[in-house]
């Protein structure tokens, strides 16, 4: 089966928005202020975006506050063409943990982290209704270790659930991953070194240890 270049229909999308002298309203779920920057750059020649922060599996509070924080600081500094606004989600970490209960020791990547993708896709998608927008879709694909394929598999089902058209894409490339680096140091952005919930951070830690054991 030939994969589907992303990135290539996104494009197509924007070349026809312009085309037809129209500035979308996007609702644009992001995950961290990092991930965040090259997307809001990139789109916000051809966007009027409103930024949907909404990560209840973030762990522990404090890590969820510092990255709202710096998400919200982003927006402040980061020069655009069309408006930029933000929408804070609820913090919800117990509809987090009773949506994966069993999925606990699920590799990072598997389905735990399907049905968290899964669980803020479908935050998006409401807003993106009760809003009247135009597109909805996720900061997640420029993460060289998120599933592209997958993310805009559910975006497509919420798409058609909803009716709110999803805008496909695949961040990473075009050497977004890389450009993400270069704007978080630029704007001195604080950089997590693990996904976000408390599993991932365990992980994270496992492999460290790991690691300094074979040094």
């Amino acid at each position: 089966m030939q994969r589907i270049n992303f990135q290539k229909k996104l494009e197509e999308t924007i070349k026809s928005e312009v085309a037809a002298g129209h500035v979308p309203r996007l609702l644009l779920h992001s995950c961290c202020a990092p991930c965040s920057s090259y997307v809001l750059e990139y789109l916000s020649d051809y966007f009027s975006i409103t930024l949907l922060y909404y990560n209840p599996n973030i762990s522990p509070q404090k890590e969820y506050e510092e990255r709202i924080s710096e998400q919200k600081r982003l927006i402040s500094e980061l020069p655009v063409r069309h408006p930029v606004t933000f929408l804070a989600g609820n913090y919800e970490p117990e509809r987090f943990y009773e949506a994966v209960t069993g999925m606990e020791s699920c590799p990072e990547g598997g389905e735990r982290c399907e049905v968290c993708f899964r669980m803020r896709l479908r935050e998006a998608a409401e807003a993106a209704k009760e809003g009247g927008f135009d597109y909805f879709t996720t900061t997640l694909s420029i993460s060289p270790l998120k599933n592209a394929e997958l993310l805009n598999a559910i975006g497509a089902e919420l798409s058609g659930e909803y009716g709110i058209p999803y805008l496909y894409s695949d961040f990473k490339k075009k050497n977004g991953y890389r450009r993400s680096v270069e704007l978080s140091a630029q704007y001195g952005l604080y950089r997590q070194d693990y996904c976000g919930c408390i599993f991932s951070k365990l992980e994270r830690e496992r492999r460290k240890e790991a690691e300094h054991e074979v040094k």
